[in-house]
C-alpha cells in the first residue's frame, strides 16, 4: 500500500499542514491591519510582502517535515521546488489568496495548502486568520470547519441558487466581454451572484452549503484549487471543469456544486458560450 492508502499518514500530512497554516496565519493577521507595501504583478493583480513571508514560512515548516516531497507555490516556485506536477507527494500552496482583498482590508484572506499524492489532491487547508476559519479536507475522511463536519448544500433548483464566481485579473476587451456576458446569462437562471475575491474560500463556500454553484476560468494556477477541490470532495460536493469534464488540477478552469446542481449548472454554462 502506498501512502495515499495510510489513513495514519495522512492525519500527520493534515496536523503539519494545519499548523503551517496557522503560522502563516499569523503573519497575514498582523499584516492585515497595518499599513501594505504593494508590487503589482499586473494591472490589477497584486503581491505583497506578506505573501513572501507567508511562502517561505510555509515551505520552511514542510519541508523540515518531509524533506523529500515537491513544492509548487504560488510566489516563487522557481526558488523553492517546481512548477511541473509529478506523482510524487507535491505541496500545493498559496500562502495568500485574495490579496486584493487583503490590501484592501476586506476579510475574505487565506492560506490555501494542499498536498496532491498521483497529481490526486488529498489533503487541504484552507484557512482565514481575520474571520478565524480552518476549512480542512483528507481523501476518505471528510471535511470540517473549525473541527464540526461540513456538507454541501441540498439545494435541488437552479433558480434558487447562489452562484460565486470572479472577474480574473486581466483587463483586455476580449477576456471582460467573455466574462461579464458569461455572468449576464447566468444571471436569469440563478438566483444572485457572489464575488468573494478568493477561490479558495469560494470552494470552501461550495463545500459548507453557504454557496451552491462556483466556476472561474483562468485563475492563477493550481495553488488556488488543489486544497479547495479535497474540502468539496469530502463535503460531498462535486468538483469539475466547466465543460462538464473532469477537474484538471493544472488547468486554470474550475467548477464546483453541490451533488444535485451540477447537470443543470453545465447546461447554463454551455448555453453562455
Amino acid at each position: 500500500m502506498g501512502e495515499s492508502n495510510d489513513g495514519s499518514i495522512l492525519a500527520e500530512f493534515l496536523a503539519v499542514a494545519v499548523d503551517a497554516a496557522k503560522s502563516a496565519g499569523e503573519v497575514i493577521r498582523t499584516g492585515f491591519y497595518q499599513t501594505k507595501h504593494v508590487e503589482h504583478k499586473g494591472q490589477v493583480d497584486l503581491v505583497t510582502e506578506t505573501d513572501k513571508a507567508c511562502e517561505e514560512l510555509i515551505f520552511n515548516h514542510l519541508k523540515k517535515h518531509y524533506p523529500d516531497h515537491k513544492f509548487i507555490g504560488e510566489e516563487t516556485s522557481a526558488a523553492f521546488g517546481t512548477a511541473e506536477l509529478t506523482d510524487e507527494p507535491t505541496w500545493i500552496v498559496d500562502p495568500l489568496d485574495g490579496t486584493t482583498n487583503f490590501v484592501h482590508g476586506f476579510p475574505f484572506v487565506c492560506v490555501s495548502i494542499g498536498l496532491a499524492i498521483g497529481k490526486v489532491p488529498t489533503v487541504g487547508v484552507v484557512y482565514n486568520p481575520i474571520i478565524g476559519e480552518l476549512f480542512t479536507g483528507v481523501r476518505g475522511q471528510g471535511a470540517f470547519l473549525n473541527g464540526n463536519p461540513i456538507k454541501a448544500s441540498s439545494q435541488s433548483e437552479l433558480l434558487k441558487a447562489l452562484l460565486v464566481t470572479e472577474v480574473g485579473t486581466k483587463r483586455d476587451k476580449s477576456t471582460v466581454d467573455a466574462t461579464t456576458n458569461r455572468i449576464n446569462n447566468l444571471l436569469f437562471k440563478v438566483r444572485s451572484l457572489r464575488m468573494c475575491g478568493s477561490v479558495a474560500l469560494n470552494l470552501c463556500g461550495i463545500a459548507c452549503g453557504r454557496l451552491d454553484l462556483c466556476y472561474e476560468i483562468g485563475f492563477g494556477g493550481p495553488w488556488d484549487v488543489a486544497a479547495g477541490a479535497v474540502i468539496v470532495h469530502e463535503a460531498g460536493g462535486l468538483v469539475f471543469d466547466p465543460s462538464g469534464g473532469d477537474f484538471d488540477l493544472v488547468s486554470c478552469r474550475v467548477a464546483a456544486s453541490n451533488c444535485h446542481l451540477k447537470d443543470a449548472f453545465i447546461l447554463a454554462l454551455t448555453e453562455t458560450e
